[in-house]
């Protein structure tokens, strides 16, 4: 479910609450605030109360439930509980600034009345002011640890927030949001995913494994978290394990190309090339048009020798993707070994004109500038590749855990312009 859904779900659930529920608002009142009863003032007509509006709403009547409570506060105008429901009738009639003034009102008279504190910041989502939401609801939960519609509230505000700030590149921001979001529900499966996705942008690939790994145990068939968790172990080279986890990805679904193909690639990687050829060779059968199984099995070719049915693969993916990096080394390579030097040259330079830090690509035209009798611009390449693999290698040996989330707080929130 998207969080533009989830949000519209927590706003539609609030708006309806008391008419499904109102019957029993009076006794969460009563543990809340410690309410009392207001007793009737005549000996034959009692005067309404609190409840009896509450009752009124549940019974889908909001013009009865008015009544009374404008009567209630005639009679009481500090009455916190009746200021409240009138605000929530009001943030129902899409009154939101009278909404947001009795809110308000009722905090100042009774700072402890979590109700209100869960109503404001729910009334905040309704008018799109989701950071000025975060307080109020924080407040409530710290008031009522069990208040389940702030909880939903809040997990859905950060999350909309830290896809917001992924969306811009921010992945601190968004890392950041979603442990604040994982302190407040700390076994929710769709906050562990996003962390999970965050975390593999970031190239915490650890936190990757175990946030993916602990939404799988809440739903052991999300797909998604499957091909998250198996990237993640691939990335820290634990490649039986990638190969089951995408093993399993594809018994659930058959017929994604993308699922073949990362199969192929663990089993590559495990050295079974036969396996790993069959993968490609179904994933290729399932989407014909994609690039990636054929630049696979085009560098299983060179590592075989079979140098034609290499270059015809990675033509292949050059018809369809004219700058993809690792094509042009490819094809640069099958040029190399076939000492087309000029040619290769062509290639390879192109190849980091598209991706200037690939490894590969300054390797072989430093090979192929030496061939070519251009002494310093073979060692400028070499040195080069030299550099990059020893940032790759540094980079991979200090893969760390993210802060544990007592060490870690979100960006201030800001006010909604």
């Amino acid at each position: 479910m998207s969080s533009h859904a989830a949000g519209a779900r927590i706003i539609t659930a609030w708006k309806s609450r008391l008419i499904v529920c109102g019957a029993t608002l009076w006794f969460l009142l009563l543990t809340l605030g410690g309410l009392a009863q207001v007793k009737s003032t005549t000996t034959h007509t009692p005067a309404p109360t609190v409840k009896d509006a509450a009752a009124a709403l549940a019974a889908g009547d909001s013009k009865l439930a008015e009544t009374y409570l404008q009567a209630v506060l005639q009679a009481s105008p500090n009455d916190a509980h009746a200021l409240n429901l009138l605000g929530i009738i009001r943030a129902q009639q899409n009154r939101e600034t009278e909404a947001e003034s009795l809110f308000r009102q009722a905090i100042a008279i009774q700072p402890g009345f979590a109700g209100a504190q869960a109503d404001l910041g729910l009334l905040y989502i309704q008018m799109g002011k989701n950071e000025s939401a975060i307080p109020p609801l924080q407040e409530a939960l710290r008031l009522d640890p069990g208040r389940r519609d702030a909880q939903a509230a809040l997990l859905n505000i950060w999350r909309t927030l830290a896809h917001a700030a992924a969306q811009h590149g921010d992945l601190e921001k968004a890392l950041a949001l979603l442990i604040s979001a994982r302190k407040v529900d700390p076994v929710d499966s769709d906050v562990e995913y996003d962390l999970g996705m965050v975390a593999l942008g970031m190239s915490l690939f650890p936190d990757a494994a175990d946030a993916f790994n602990q939404t799988l145990k809440v739903k052991p068939q999300d797909t998604h978290a499957l091909y998250g968790l198996g990237r993640a172990e691939m990335a820290l080279a634990k490649f039986d394990d990638a190969q089951q986890v995408f093993e399993r990805y594809i018994a659930l679904r058959p017929d994604d190309a993308s699922g073949h193909y990362a199969l192929g690639v663990s089993l590559q990687t495990l050295q079974r090339t036969a396996d790993a050829r069959r993968e490609f060779e179904h994933s290729i059968a399932l989407q014909p048009q994609q690039t990636e199984s054929y630049f696979q099995l085009g560098l299983m070719e060179l590592d075989g020798g079979k140098l034609d049915l290499a270059s015809e693969d990675f033509e292949h993916v050059l018809s369809r993707a004219p700058q993809h990096a690792s094509a042009l080394t490819g094809m640069g390579r099958v040029r190399f070994q076939e000492k087309r030097f000029p040619e290769a040259a062509a290639l390879l330079e192109k190849a980091i004109a598209s991706e200037p830090r690939l490894r590969e690509a300054h390797y072989y035209l430093g090979l192929t500038d030496s061939r070519l009798g251009r002494k310093e611009d073979s060692e400028k390449e070499l040195a080069i590749a030299s550099r990059i693999e020893h940032e790759e290698v540094e980079r991979h040996q200090n893969v760390l855990k993210i802060l544990d989330p007592d060490q870690v707080q979100a960006p201030e929130s800001k006010a909604n312009q």
